[in-house]
């Protein structure tokens, strides 16, 4: 007696707290709660919002699924759960997706937060953001993984927003949550969840979470019928319990819930930085005009000399640019060179099984009665050949203008006749930066028109990323410096990890 008491105590000292949230999620009426706002450990329920951000950067044209991204050495140490990959490898963005959702990879999340945001603590600053924006009031994120972190805490109530902004904001990407394994790229990865995707009648996700301070937690979806319900368990002793628990739970929802609804779908997130990520404008899949800086003020009389070598380097990058139709088919190819506006990264497509053949006889419909937009592994797979019948033909674009500049614009700083200068900085377009003291440095160039071509080149294929900046060119010793100004540190930090992944060099800089 005295060895089990000595066993068991250790046991329910360390019992993570319970908490629970029911929701119907048509109209994200609540229908049942326990300590749904107690701030608790949400472990790899994290990931959610790591996914969510991932769909987000994907469909504002700031990433793409083929991007192939860098494994840092900080993210191949992450502890397990881990796909197992090597700091200085590269893989696409799609298998890290897959690898966080279905394996619950740490190291692949992180790898997902550096991409997008440059660094994990970046990524952490979005995600805080995200969560703000979604309503998530109680909820605190310190990594993109879930590892237990001072601070890192959410609740019931705010994990099962979560899921269901993951179902009705991303559809496209749901079936992800219900596959029992998925190609990783090194590896196929088994679903952390199958045990309750096969118990259950009507599961299709969302996600698992483990660590010793957070218990066993689950956020589930299911659907039957006309109804879908989500519900949250945190603080589950066990991977059995916990399922246990889940499926009560989702009963009392699908018993509770009405029989019909009017589905209340969320608007997507609005932010209110000067970044204006997020924006709840979604792309339509055609490009109406030609991506080109905006005129600035004066005529073309007015245009100051520009040597010609820079004319047809712009004439050539945005050649380059629109080589192919702006179809939907191809917009995973064209991304790289035309950052807005896209369409949403992945094609619609027919309906088909959510899981393989064995695992599942017809599609689910959705809470709305349609088919579910999903589909097995080929839907994360951009066609790799395309029949001539199913290529449009090419949409002539006319080539952009030269964009008039008035030479008040131009601020040349006075030149010091002593024999060694001090730096000399010409301002391409004048704006108050305000707040915005950071900025994206493109290295030192050997003449200016080196450096003021680099930037119009990058500023024209990357519209999104410094629509807003301002173009300099410093001369330091050693050569003329390109730089992108007057953005805010988030910004610069994005817009260089950006570059960075496509093999372009470049620093960020701030006060």
């Amino acid at each position: 007696m005295l060895f089990s008491a000595l066993v068991l105590a250790p046991r329910a000292t360390h019992a993570a707290p319970y908490a629970a949230m029911v929701i119907d999620a048509r109209t994200g009426e609540v229908l049942h709660s326990r300590n749904a706002d107690a701030r608790l450990h949400p472990a790899s329920l994290t990931k959610m919002m790591t996914l969510y951000i991932a769909f987000e950067a994907i469909r504002l044209g700031e990433i793409t699924l083929d991007t192939e991204v860098t494994i840092s050495r900080n993210a191949a140490s992450e502890p397990p759960s881990r796909l197992g990959l090597q700091a200085g490898t590269r893989i696409r963005l799609r298998y890290l997706i897959r690898a966080a959702a279905v394996r619950s990879g740490n190291d692949a999340a992180t790898a997902i937060g550096e991409a997008i945001s440059g660094s994990e603590a970046a990524f952490a600053r979005r995600m805080n953001r995200t969560a703000i924006a979604l309503g998530m009031n109680r909820t605190t994120f310190r990594n993109a993984h879930g590892l237990t972190e001072n601070g890192h805490l959410s609740t019931a109530r705010d994990m099962t927003t979560m899921g269901r902004r993951l179902f009705y904001d991303y559809p496209q990407y749901y079936n992800l949550f219900s596959r029992r394994s998925a190609d990783a790229g090194i590896a196929t990865v088994r679903n952390t969840n199958r045990r309750f995707l096969d118990a259950y009648r009507g599961a299709d996700g969302i996600k698992t979470g483990y660590t010793r301070a957070a218990g066993y937690n689950l956020v589930a979806s299911a659907e039957r019928g006309q109804e879908r319900i989500i519900a949250t368990v945190f603080g589950g002793r066990s991977t059995a319990t916990r399922n246990e628990r889940i499926m009560e739970l989702l009963d009392m929802g699908f018993a509770r819930a009405p029989s019909t609804a009017t589905v209340r779908r969320p608007e997507l997130p609005v932010y209110d930085d000067d970044d204006r990520v997020g924006s709840s404008i979604r792309a339509t899949g055609a490009v109406t005009s030609s991506l080109r800086p905006l005129p600035r003020p004066g005529t073309q009389d007015e245009l100051p000399e520009v040597a010609p070598e820079l004319l047809a380097a712009v004439e050539h990058a945005v050649e380059d640019a629109l080589t192919d139709p702006p179809t939907e088919e191809v917009a995973e190819e064209i991304a790289e060179n035309l950052p807005t506006p896209r369409p949403d990264d992945l094609p619609e497509e027919p309906d088909i099984a959510l899981a393989r053949a064995e695992e599942a006889e017809a599609p689910i419909p959705t809470a709305e009665g349609a088919t579910a937009p999903a589909a097995p592994e080929e839907l994360l797979e951009v066609a790799e050949t395309r029949t001539a019948a199913e290529t449009p033909s090419v949409i002539p674009v006319p080539r952009p203008e030269i964009p008039s500049v008035d030479s008040a614009e131009i601020e040349l700083a006075v030149i010091d006749p002593d024999p060694e200068p001090p730096q000399q900085e010409i301002v391409t377009r004048a704006s108050s930066t305000g707040t915005r003291l950071y900025g994206v440095s493109l290295g030192r160039h050997p003449s200016r028109n080196a450096a003021e071509r680099l930037l119009l080149q990058t500023a024209l294929t990357e519209l999104s990323t410094f629509g807003e900046a301002l173009r300099n060119v410093v001369n330091r010793p050693g050569g003329f410096e390109a730089q992108f100004a007057g953005m805010s540190e988030e910004a610069a930090e994005r817009a260089c990890a950006r570059l960075m992944s496509r093999n372009v060099t470049c620093t960020t800089y701030g006060p």
